[in-house]
C-alpha cells in the first residue's frame, strides 16, 4: 500500500506516479483518505438470464454488481435454457453486449449428452471462461454422473474446468433418512443432508479425474475442512493444476444463523459448522484455498420462504462481497492486501484474465474506490438486485465504495449507477 496518483484514459492505467500534474485536461477524483483497489472479479454468479429473468438479468445484476465494487463477472451456465450448446452460448454473450454495465464472460455447461458440444470450447479457449461440470445435483438435465461422459471431458478439454462438487447418492441417502425420522424438515437440517461426506467424495473424483488426465481443474464454492486436505499451498498459484474457490457466506455464516435466517442462507453446498468455517479461513490465508467469490443465486421471496423442502437454494451477494470482506478486514481476521489477492489477483491469475485484476499501468482500469471512514448499512431500500432482499439486511459495514470505474469509466459514483456503459467480454491468455 502506498500514496500515489493514478491517471486513467483510453479505457486503461496511463500512469501511476507519486504525484502526477494535470496537464492532461483530466476529470480530477479526490482519493484522499480513500483505498484505491483493483475490480473485484466474481468467478461464479448465476444472473439468470434467459428464462429465468423473473429473478434476474444480467443487466439488473451486474448493475448491483457495480455497485459493491465487482467490475468482471463469470456466469454459470444453469439458466434456462441451459447453454449446452455452443450457439446457446453465444446468445448469452450477445445479450451481454447490449445489457452488462460490468465486463463479463460465460462458462459452457454440460451433460452427460453433450460432450462432443462442450469440447469444441477448445477452439474458443481465448474468449471463454471455461467449462462448467455439476458432479451433484443440479438443475434440469445438467447433473453429469456418466463415468464415460466425465472421463472424456477430463481428458480432451483444453479450458479450465469448473466443478461443483457434491454426491448425488449420498445427499439422496441422507434426505430418505431424515424424512423417516421426522415429519416436517428444517432449514436446519440443509447441512446434514448435503454434509461432509458428499462434498469430499465428489471433490475426491473430481481431483482424481484430474489428476489422471491432467486436467486445468478449478473445484467451486469448498465448505468443509475435510476437503482442504485435496490442495496444496506449495507452490506459486500460477504452477497449480487443480485450484479452488471459497464463498463469501461460508466465510461469514454458521450452521447456527439458521435459526435466525432459515432458508434465506439455504444455499448449495450448504452452510456448516463453526469448525468448518474455521477451517475455511485458515486454508483461505496460507493460500490452500486460492479465490473469494459469491456464487451469487438469486430467488424470489416466494421461492426462497417456502417451506424447507420447496424453498430455492441460493443466495444474492454480489453486491455486498467486497464490503463483507471489508469488515472482515477491519475486524482482524484478513489484511487488505490478503483480501485484494483473494478477490482480485488470484482471478486473474487462475482463469489467466488478460490484462485486468490489478492496478498495473497498461492495464485495463478497472478501479474502485473504497471509503473505509464511512459506514454502510444493507438495508431493503439500498438493495439493487432483482429480486429486492439479501441474507445481509440490517448488516453495517465499515465501508462504502465511493467510486467503481470500469474500463476507464465511472459507472458507480456516491450511490448512484450510470447505467448507460457496457462492459467488455473478457479475454484469456491461453495457448
Amino acid at each position: 500500500m502506498f500514496n500515489a496518483d493514478v491517471l486513467v484514459g483510453n479505457q486503461r492505467i496511463l500512469k501511476i506516479d507519486q504525484r502526477i500534474d494535470n496537464q492532461y485536461n483530466a476529470r480530477e477524483i479526490n482519493g484522499e483518505n480513500k483505498y484505491l483497489l483493483p475490480g473485484v472479479i466474481d468467478d461464479q454468479v448465476h444472473f439468470r438470464e434467459p428464462g429465468l429473468t423473473h429473478k434476474a438479468n444480467i443487466h439488473s445484476e451486474s448493475i448491483a454488481a457495480v455497485a459493491g465494487g465487482t467490475t468482471s463477472f463469470m456466469e454459470m451456465p444453469n439458466t434456462k435454457p441451459a447453454a449446452l450448446t455452443q450457439e446457446l452460448l453465444e446468445e448469452k454473450y450477445s445479450i451481454a453486449a447490449n445489457s452488462a454495465v460490468a465486463n463479463y464472460s460465460f462458462f459452457m455447461g454440460t451433460s452427460n449428452e453433450n460432450a462432443e458440444e462442450v469440447l469444441k470450447t477448445n477452439d474458443k479457449k481465448e474468449n471463454v471462461c471455461g467449462i462448467k461440470i455439476f458432479m451433484g445435483s443440479s438443475t434440469g438435465n445438467m447433473l453429469v454422473d456418466n463415468h464415460l461422459a466425465l472421463d472424456r471431458i477430463f481428458r480432451e478439454a483444453e479450458v479450465l474446468i469448473a466443478t461443483h462438487c457434491e454426491d448425488e447418492r449420498i445427499i439422496k441417502s441422507n434426505l430418505e433418512k431424515l424424512r423417516s425420522g421426522k415429519s416436517h424438515l428444517e432449514a436446519s437440517d440443509h447441512p446434514i443432508i448435503r454434509d461432509t461426506e458428499a462434498c469430499f467424495e465428489s471433490s475426491l473424483m473430481a481431483v482424481q479425474l484430474a489428476k489422471r488426465n491432467n486436467t486445468r481443474l478449478h473445484i467451486l464454492h469448498i465448505s468443509t475442512a475435510r476437503e482442504l486436505q485435496l490442495f496444496t499451498n506449495l507452490i506459486p498459484l500460477e504452477e497449480k493444476r487443480i485450484t479452488s474457490e471459497v464463498c463469501v457466506h461460508h466465510l461469514h455464516f454458521t450452521a447456527d444463523d439458521y435459526a435466525v435466517l432459515g432458508n434465506k442462507i439455504k444455499c448449495n453446498p450448504a452452510i456448516k459448522s463453526k469448525e468448518n468455517k474455521a477451517a475455511l479461513w485458515e486454508a483461505l490465508l496460507d493460500d490452500r484455498l486460492d479465490i473469494i467469490a459469491t456464487d451469487h443465486a438469486p430467488h424470489t421471496m416466494e421461492e426462497k420462504f417456502g417451506d424447507y423442502e420447496h424453498s430455492h437454494a441460493g443466495l444474492p451477494l454480489v453486491q455486498h462481497s467486497l464490503q463483507l470482506m471489508l469488515h472482515h478486514f477491519q475486524q482482524g481476521h484478513i489484511s487488505l492486501e490478503k483480501l485484494v489477492e483473494k478477490m482480485s489477483h488470484a482471478p486473474a491469475k487462475c482463469f489467466q484474465v488478460r490484462e485486468r485484476g490489478f492496478i498495473r499501468e497498461g492495464y485495463f482500469a478497472d478501479l474502485v474506490l473504497v471509503d473505509m471512514e464511512k459506514s454502510y448499512t444493507i438495508t431493503r431500500e439500498n438493495i439493487l438486485y432483482k429480486c429486492g432482499w439479501s441474507p445481509l439486511e440490517g448488516f453495517t459495514s465499515p465501508a462504502t465504495i465511493a467510486m467503481t470505474l470500469v474500463n476507464g469509466y465511472p459507472v458507480y459514483e456516491n450511490g448512484q449507477v450510470d447505467a448507460s456503459h457496457r462492459g467488455m467480454r473478457l479475454q484469456f491468455n491461453r495457448n
